[in-house]
């Protein structure tokens, strides 16, 4: 694959299609799933002293943020919840009030 096909394809891959995903209907309620979604890429090209050289890479990146929940005419949106963040969250502030603890302790010796 040329660095042209390359990049042509990232593009074609960034659409809204990979941000709303298909709606899902079922009992008279849709969900419409929605992802954040980046891409980049690169590409090279030449070589040295008259030599053929070639490149390329690429890279897309999707979080699924939410829904949008369709229910009798109104639309409401339920964000997902990324545990593993929260769990991180709180261990980083448990360090940093332990931290900030032992600090206190010592100075009053």
């Amino acid at each position: 694959m040329d660095v042209q096909q390359l990049l042509s394809r990232i593009t074609d891959d960034l659409t809204p299609k990979r941000v709303f995903g298909e709606p899902i209907s079922q009992d008279g309620v849709m969900l419409v799933p929605v992802a954040r979604v980046r891409g980049g890429a690169g590409a090279g090209s030449g070589g040295p002293e008259g030599e053929e050289g070639t490149g390329g890479g690429a890279g897309i990146d999707a979080k699924g943020l939410g829904v949008f929940v369709v229910k009798d005419g109104k639309v409401s949106w339920q964000p997902a919840i990324d545990v593993t963040r929260i769990a991180i969250g709180g261990q980083v502030l448990a360090l940093v009030f332990v931290l900030v603890i032992r600090s206190v302790i010592r100075r009053r010796r």
